[in-house]
C-alpha cells in the first residue's frame, strides 16, 4: 500500500511526465514547420517515450492501492530562436526531470517504501540516458556551428541517434 505521502510525490511526477510530452510535441511541431523533418520525428517519438513513462507511474499508483490524478498541465513554449536554443531547453528539462526522479527516490527511502523505490530505479537508469542523449546532441549543435551543410546532416542523422551509456548497459 502506498502512503498519502508518496502517492502525492508520485502524482505530482505524473504531472511532470504529462508536461514533458507536451514539451516534446511543442518542439516537434515547431520544428516540423521549420522544415526539420528528422528533429521533428526525434520530438514526436520522445513525447511518446514521455507518456509511456506517465502510464507506467498511473499503473503503478493505481495497482498500490492509491489512487493515480491526472492534473492540469502547464503550457510549453512553443517557439524557440533557434533549433540550439530548443534543444537547450530540452536538456535544462531533463535535470529538472532527474531532480524529481531523486526527490521521489529520497522520500521513498524516508518511508522505508522500498517496493516504491525499486520500482524508481528504471527512471533513474532512464533520467541518466535522457540527459547523456540531451548533451551528446548538445555537443553535435556545437560542432555544427552556423554550418547549414551540418544541420541538414545533423537533421537527418538524429532519427538514428543512440547513446551508450553505463547506466543502461549500452556499453561500445
Amino acid at each position: 500500500m502506498v502512503s498519502k505521502n508518496i502517492e502525492k510525490a508520485l502524482n505530482n511526477q505524473i504531472r511532470i511526465e504529462a508536461e514533458s510530452a507536451q514539451i516534446y510535441l511543442a518542439m516537434a511541431c515547431w520544428a516540423e514547420v521549420k522544415g526539420l523533418e528528422g528533429i521533428a520525428g526525434f520530438m514526436y517519438a520522445q513525447s511518446q517515450e514521455e507518456r509511456d513513462h506517465m502510464l507506467k507511474l498511473i499503473k503503478f499508483v493505481n495497482e498500490r492501492g492509491g489512487h493515480a490524478q491526472i492534473s492540469k498541465l502547464a503550457e510549453p513554449n512553443v517557439s524557440f530562436k533557434s533549433f540550439k536554443e530548443m534543444f537547450e531547453e530540452l536538456y535544462k528539462h531533463e535535470v529538472f526531470v532527474s531532480e524529481s526522479i531523486n526527490e521521489l527516490v529520497h522520500i521513498s527511502l524516508q518511508e522505508k517504501d522500498y517496493a516504491t523505490h525499486n520500482f524508481l530505479q528504471w527512471y533513474v537508469a532512464e533520467q541518466i540516458e535522457e540527459e547523456a542523449m540531451a548533451r551528446t546532441i548538445l555537443d553535435k549543435i556545437n560542432l555544427i556551428g552556423d554550418d547549414k551543410g551540418g544541420l541538414y546532416l545533423f537533421d537527418r542523422d538524429i532519427v538514428n541517434l543512440t547513446v551508450n551509456t553505463a547506466a543502461t548497459g549500452n556499453m561500445p
